[in-house]
């Protein structure tokens, strides 16, 4: 038997609004409309209850809200003399709009219009809860990777509203953070490749900055995958491929330097114009120039008349040059000069030939014949530090440094060259996309490293990516994001962190003009730059229990609300509140948990499996 519109409106109707109050709607529930399910067109459908949504008719717009909590409220029935009754079945429930309905069937969130007191509210049939939750328009791409915790319903995301935008992941540690970000772009690559898998390897690139070594495995996110294990430790670990003038940047250097601003910094840049004039400039032969260079500095410290100074810049020659000669034997540079202080200058040992009298001899000392042993190391940093040698003692002998101003900065870089060494490679003609997904993996690298590398690989591939093609994208992923984009990290200097976070503030704020899209993944959001975490357009807000945490979620995310906001220290694990652009309304949602293969390594310790009863 057809059932009529007016018998349907009879059954799914709840009650009638009785206040409006902003966003906040009263409505009370009329006394048959109390239990906890209703039969209808041959099914069970869930009654009104805190967390169902509602459907207000006000003409010919729907308005749909989501009941946030309900009450009873008691209402005495007067005789002539004395209260005669007490009715206690008038339930008010407290709704929240999330959207409308309009004449053709589409949901849209936000609030259009408000509700008029006795307008008429309705429960939402499953049809309706389908059109809710409809995040994909027809003929668009989806993936699909999570259901409501609200009757189960599958969500489909969009690719386009998702992936083209910044994407933050919160949550404490073992509330289903890594298995979500897993999940989404897993469902991503797949989608992609499916759909045209040659345009997809040539023309997204993603790369994920792994600092605990969890999406190493094999199949996790995606098998076709290029995985850089790097390491401070041993020298078996992998080595990350970097241009020359990404590491020459004297932004850059100098941060690594620490270097000061009025002195430290401008010998920086002089001893750079220096390396790129002699190796970059298509010179026939850099090392013969470099030599010649070195040469003529040691003939002009062989004629100085300062002792002090001449030890000093035969320390930095020492620094230049090779510990040993051709044969490898040890060479002391100063092993056939002696000072003579009376005349107060350099002279051959055992013999009356003064240098400064006789220039002449001078190419016939240990030193400057020790010059011609001097080779170019195949690393960048390495080089770049002899330059920065060679450029110390001009400044000196020229009066325009002194050694306590510039030593330092030197020294700073010295000590990371091993670091950097041991985990970057500058050889030209090596390739980091080999595949169009690219993991490093941080876990083993010490903490100077870990902050470092994201910055050196991220800027670079920030910068190339604007030279790239408008129909191409970079999709960064920074896993543990408040290693690295702390605002609140005391181990390190001012500028080196402001120059950091600068440099990703830049890339989240300027980077979806130019194909660039931030995905982070954090425990501590209240430790991550505030400009960052609003800059995001889509949430998955798993548990979280700290204030600061909560508060900081409160203030980015501005369109949550509160029932949602309220759920997030309680939430299960692998469940989260998904709120952003490409939702029209949060939504609370159960991530499809990975199976053994493709989960990334992030599980905790069960000590039933590592300890067995004898």
């Amino acid at each position: 038997m057809q059932i009529s519109n007016q018998q349907k409106d009879a059954v799914l109707r709840v009650g009638e609004v009785v206040e409006v109050s902003g966003r906040k709607i009263f409505v009370t529930v009329d006394g048959d409309k109390n239990l906890s399910d209703l039969f209808f067109d041959g099914g069970f459908i869930r009654n009104v209850s805190v967390n169902s949504y509602v459907e207000i008719r006000k003409g010919f717009l729907s308005l749909i809200g989501k009941v946030e909590g309900e009450k009873i409220e008691e209402q005495f029935r007067h005789g002539n003399d004395a209260v005669t009754k007490l009715d206690r079945n008038k339930r008010t429930l407290t709704v929240a709009l999330v959207g409308f309905i309009d004449k053709t069937g589409t949901f849209f969130g936000g609030t259009r219009e408000l509700p008029l007191i006795g307008n008429e509210a309705y429960l939402v049939t499953p049809q309706r809860i389908h059109e809710i939750h409809r995040l994909v328009s027809s003929g668009h791409a989806g993936v699909s990777f999570a259901q409501t915790d609200y009757e189960d319903y599958r969500i489909e995301f969009p690719v386009d509203g998702l992936f083209n935008s910044h994407i933050a992941i919160f949550g404490n540690t073992g509330s289903g953070k890594s298995n979500t970000l897993a999940r989404i772009f897993g469902s991503l690559v797949d989608s992609l490749s499916k759909r045209n898998d040659q345009s997809f390897r040539s023309q997204c690139k993603l790369l994920l900055f792994d600092f605990n070594g969890e999406y190493s495995k094999e199949m996790c996110i995606t098998d076709r995958k290029r995985v850089f294990r790097l390491s401070t430790r041993t020298n078996e670990g992998d080595k990350l491929p970097i241009s020359e003038d990404s590491l020459l940047d004297p932004e850059l250097l100098s941060i690594l330097a620490d270097a000061t601003e009025k002195t430290q910094k401008p010998f920086l840049r002089r001893a750079i114009r220096l390396y790129r004039r002699i190796l970059n400039d298509n010179a026939v032969n850099p090392e013969g120039h470099f030599k010649n260079l070195l040469r003529q500095r040691v003939t002009q410290i062989l004629q100085m008349s300062d002792k002090v100074r001449v030890d000093l810049l035969f320390d930095y020659l020492r620094e230049v040059l090779p510990e040993r000669d051709a044969q490898g034997e040890f060479v002391e540079l100063a092993a056939d000069l002696e000072w003579h202080n009376q005349s107060a200058e350099y002279k051959l040992r055992n013999t009356n030939i003064f240098l400064k009298g006789s220039p002449e001899q001078i190419p016939n000392t240990v030193v400057y014949g020790h010059v011609e042993n001097f080779v170019f190391s195949g690393n960048i940093l390495t080089n770049l530090i002899s330059f920065l040698y060679l450029q110390l003692i001009s400044d000196v002998l020229a009066n325009r440094a002194q050694n306590e101003h510039i030593a330092p900065a030197i020294n700073k870089l010295k000590s990371k060259r091993h670091d950097i060494e041991m985990v970057l490679n500058t050889e030209a003609g090596q390739e980091l996309w080999s595949e169009n997904f690219v993991v490093v993996n941080l876990n083993d690298v010490n903490l100077e490293m870990k902050k470092t590398i994201p910055l050196l690989v991220a800027k670079k591939e920030y910068q190339d990516q604007k030279e790239r093609p408008k129909n191409t994208s970079l999709s960064i992923i920074i896993d543990e994001a408040h290693n690295i984009l702390s605002t609140a990290s005391t181990r390190e200097a001012e500028s080196w962190k402001d120059y950091r976070l600068e440099t990703f503030e830049e890339i989240v704020k300027e980077g979806r003009k130019f194909g660039v899209f931030v995905t982070i993944a954090s425990q501590r959001p209240s430790d991550i730059s505030p400009t960052i975490t609003s800059q995001a357009h889509n949430y998955f807000i798993h548990r979280l229990i700290n204030q600061k945490d909560l508060a900081t979620i409160a203030s980015a995310v501005s369109y949550i609300d509160q029932l949602s906001e309220a759920s997030i220290p309680t939430l299960p694990t692998g469940t989260c509140i998904f709120s952003g652009t490409a939702g029209q309304m949060p939504l609370k949602l159960i991530i499809d948990k990975l199976d053994e293969e493709t989960k990334p390594e992030s599980g905790t310790l069960e000590f039933d499996a590592i300890i067995v009863e004898e």
